[in-house]
């Protein structure tokens, strides 16, 4: 059946993020998932956790209502393409994990070409068929059906939502810092940074 979303919402995630590309597109799908099982934060609380950093992020957050900023979107620095969601008002959850063979010849071609192209070393043809291959790459994952894309399971247990905590200045720069962002060393009250910076001349 592939993609379901409106122009509308590809707009949106696109105008939210700058510009068309497979990453995004993938979070695109992610998003589509989401709004399919559980649909809008603003129909009913959502928690989403992304263990990636990469562009789709940006689509979860233009499509799904979960932002980082309403605290109901957590980052795991996992480096995977999988996207976890939770509706909390009753707990159901599922986790979506990008399935490689899910990238097919274009993905694959244009993968290889963007790491020639980061390089510095391409050619003007090898970026034109970047490029190419890219927008092939993009069209495909919007063709496949979700299930192609993803493989679907159990998602871990739901982490805490935001919570709001009191601020200590730090005794050594004299910033405020959230408690739970602060480290204790030499019976002082210190940020991650000065913390790291005075434990280390240790």
């Amino acid at each position: 059946m592939g993609c379901t979303l409106t122009k509308d919402q590809l707009d949106a995630a696109v105008a939210f993020h700058g510009h068309e590309c497979p990453g995004l597109t993938i979070g695109l799908r992610a998003a589509e998932l989401c709004l399919r099982e559980f649909g809008h934060n603003n129909d009913t609380p959502i928690l989403a956790v992304v263990e990636t950093d990469m562009c789709g992020v940006d689509a979860i957050q233009a499509l799904t209502g979960c932002t980082y900023g309403k605290g109901n979107l957590i980052h795991r620095d996992l480096g995977k393409m999988a996207f976890s969601f939770y509706r909390k008002t009753d707990g159901k959850s599922f986790r979506a994990v990008l399935r490689p063979e899910s990238h097919g010849e274009a993905g694959n071609l244009a993968r290889s070409l963007m790491k020639t192209v980061f390089s510095g070393q391409a050619t003007e043809e090898q970026k034109r068929l970047s490029a190419e291959m890219r927008e092939k790459y993009r069209q495909h994952l919007l063709s496949l059906d979700l299930a192609e894309v993803f493989t679907i399971g159990d998602a871990p247990p739901m982490p805490r939502g935001a919570a709001i905590l009191d601020s200590l200045v730090c005794e050594h720069c004299g910033e405020s810092t959230m408690e739970s962002r602060t480290r204790r060393f030499g019976g002082k009250t210190l940020c991650i940074p000065c913390f790291t910076a005075v434990e280390q001349k240790i």
